[in-house]
C-alpha cells in the first residue's frame, strides 16, 4: 500500500493474535506471522522517521524500564523506542524503591502501573529466575486489572532474561533480512553461532539461545559450536533441533569453530558461560557467597584460557563462504589488542565489520518500538497508515 508515495511493509491482515495485549517474553512463543509483523512494523517506523514523519501514536503514558543488570544498547534502545512513540520513560531503580525494604512483586507491579502502557524488564543474572520473574509480574498485573485496580493491563517486553534475548535476536533478524533482501532469501543460508574466548566469565546464555531459537524457524542451516563443557540449556537446544526439522532447515552442534565457520554465510562468535557454571553461580549469588563466587570466577577463567584459539581471526574468516561471511555480534565485543589482550575477535575483523555491526545494533530501538505498538494497538497497519497520511513533521 502507498500513501503520498510512502510504501508500507505492514499489511492490514498482518498477524497480531499473539501480539495485541500479549507479553513478548520468548520468540518461540510467537507465530511466524507475528514475528513477521514485528519486523514489518519496525521497518515502517524506521521509514516514517527517515522521512521526517512523526510516528507518535501515544499522547501520554509511561514505559517503565526495569534493569536488574547492566546495559547500554538495550537500555538506550528501550528509551528511544518509548520516546519515538510518545511515551515517557521512568526507570524503576530497585535500590531507590520500596523493593529494597521488602515490597512484594505483587504490590510493586500494581503501584507502578496506574498510567503505564509498557514494562520492559531485563533480568538475566539468575538462571531459572529471570523469565520466571517476568511471568510473576505478568500474573500480578492480570490480577490487578481483573480487580479493577488498573484501568488497563500494561504489556511486558523481555529486554533479556536467562533464557532468551528476543529484542536482540529480532534486531539481528531484521539486519539479516536487510542484508540478504528478504526472509525467503535466508532459507538454506548457513549461520554459525559459536562460543568465543573471553577474559571474563558469567556471560548469559540468552544471546546464543535466542539465535538458535529464532533462526532455526527460517529454514536456515544453524551450527552451534562450543568447546566441551560449554553447552546451553538442554531444552532450548532440543527446541532448536525440532524447529529446524519443521522449517526444512538443519541444526547441529559441533566442537570446533573451524567446522562451524566452514562455508558459513553468517558467523556470530560470542562468549557465554557454560550451563552448569550458571547453575552454580546462581546458587552462590542467592547465598551471597562472595568467596564462593571468587573461587568460581578463578576456576572458570582458568578453564576459558584453555580455549584462547576460539577467536574469530582472519584465517577463520577465510573458511566461510567465499571468505566473505557476514560477521555479527550483539556488542560489546571483546576485541583482541583493543578492549583486551586476547578476546573473541581479531581487531582487523572487527574493524572491517564495524559499520555493519553498528547498523545491526541500530535496528533494536525499532524492534522494541514495534513490540510496544503491536501490544497496544490491534490494527498496526491502520495506525501506521494514519500517521503516514497525517504526515506530522517530526522536525519542522
Amino acid at each position: 500500500m502507498s500513501i503520498n508515495n510512502i510504501e508500507f511493509s505492514t499489511k492490514p491482515d498482518s498477524g497480531t493474535s499473539g501480539l495485541y495485549g500479549e507479553d513478548f517474553l520468548l520468540t518461540w512463543e510467537k507465530s511466524r506471522a507475528d514475528l513477521e509483523t514485528i519486523l514489518a512494523v519496525a521497518e515502517d517506523l524506521k521509514m516514517l522517521r527517515d522521512n521526517n514523519i512523526s510516528p507518535r501514536c501515544f499522547d501520554s503514558g509511561l514505559a517503565i524500564s526495569q534493569f536488574r543488570d547492566n546495559s547500554t544498547r538495550t537500555r538506550f534502545s528501550f528509551a528511544s523506542a518509548a520516546n519515538l512513540l510518545g511515551l515517557a520513560v521512568q526507570d524503576l531503580d530497585e535500590g531507590k524503591s520500596q523493593i529494597a525494604h521488602g515490597e512484594t512483586v505483587r504490590e510493586t507491579s500494581a503501584m507502578i502501573s496506574f498510567l503505564s502502557d509498557i514494562i520492559g524488564i531485563r533480568d538475566d543474572m539468575f538462571l531459572g529466575a529471570g523469565n520466571t520473574y517476568m511471568r510473576e509480574v505478568g500474573a500480578a498485573l492480570d490480577e490487578a486489572f481483573a480487580d479493577g485496580v488498573l484501568p488497563q493491563r500494561p504489556g511486558i517486553i523481555n529486554l533479556q532474561c536467562d533464557i532468551d534475548h528476543p529484542t536482540q535476536s529480532m534486531a539481528d533478524l531484521l539486519h539479516l533480512k536487510t542484508v540478504f533482501g528478504s526472509l525467503d532469501n535466508l532459507k538454506g543460508k548457513k549461520i554459525a553461532m559459536t562460543w568465543a574466548y573471553s577474559p571474563s566469565y558469567g556471560k548469559p546464555l540468552s544471546v546464543p539461545q535466542g539465535i538458535i531459537g529464532l533462526m532455526t524457524r527460517l529454514g536456515m542451516q544453524v551450527d552451534l559450536a562450543f568447546p566441551e563443557g560449554y553447552g546451553l540449556i538442554p531444552e532450548v537446544v532440543g527446541l532448536a533441533g525440532k524447529q529446524a526439522k519443521e522449517s526444512g532447515g538443519s541444526f547441529r552442534t559441533v566442537n570446533t569453530m573451524e567446522e562451524a565457520f566452514d562455508g558459513a554465510d553468517i558467523v556470530y562468535p560470542k562468549s557465554w558461560a557454560p550451563f552448569h557454571v550458571m547453575q552454580r553461580r546462581t546458587e552462590l549469588l542467592r547465598k551471597n557467597d562472595h568467596d564462593g563466587l571468587k573461587g568460581l570466577e578463578k576456576e572458570c577463567l582458568a578453564n576459558n584460557a584453555r580455549y584462547k584459539n576460539w577467536e574469530c581471526t582472519e584465517e577463520k574468516m577465510k573458511l566461510t563462504k567465499e571468505g566473505k561471511a557476514l560477521y555479527m555480534h550483539c556488542l560489546p565485543a571483546d576485541i583482541s589488542s583493543v578492549s583486551c589482550k586476547e578476546g573473541e575477535v581479531a581487531a582487523t575483523v572487527f574493524e572491517r565489520y564495524r559499520v555493519p555491526l553498528y547498523k545491526q545494533a541500530g535496528f533494536k530501538p525499532y524492534i522494541i518500538a514495534a513490540m510496544m505498538l503491536t501490544n497496544r494497538f490491534e490494527n498496526p497497519a491502520e495506525v501506521l497508515m494514519g500517521m503516514g497520511k497525517k504526515g506530522t513533521r517530526r522536525v519542522s
